[in-house]
């Protein structure tokens, strides 16, 4: 039991903080206060690395493996089954250099039932 609630916590709290660094979180008073601006829209497809194991295994459990060796996942909820995905990545590229990272982690730890795709996210409309 608390093996399942250290990984819900670290699942919460797996994106907290992610891309700003220290002094990005101690900003003065005006600087806060001023509007923000609306996130930019990609123009292009986005990349995704989907994770799945070749024989049944417990998303909770691979997930929490990709937590241990620094891999950032989303759990994806589609058509009834539970998909693990890293990213969106901007390009085809930055997919392929973190799926090599990926594959070298899963050869390091003797995982061999794990495959990893690289999938096209649709460009936002």
């Amino acid at each position: 039991m608390r093996k399942m609630a250290l990984v819900i916590a670290v699942l919460a709290l797996a994106g907290c903080g992610e891309g700003k660094d220290a002094s990005a979180q101690k900003t003065p008073a005006a600087t806060v206060s001023a509007p923000a601006t609306a996130p930019a829209v990609a123009t292009g497809p986005q990349w995704d690395l989907e994770v799945r194991g070749e024989t049944t295994q417990a998303v909770s459990d691979l997930s929490g493996w990709l937590i241990e060796h620094s891999f950032v996942s989303n759990v994806v909820r589609e058509n009834g089954k539970d998909r693990i995905l890293l990213g969106p990545f901007a390009s085809k590229a930055e997919a392929e250099a973190r799926q090599a990272d990926l594959n070298a982690a899963l050869t390091r730890a003797k995982k061999m039932n794990i495959e990893s795709l690289i999938i096209e996210r649709p460009a936002a409309q």
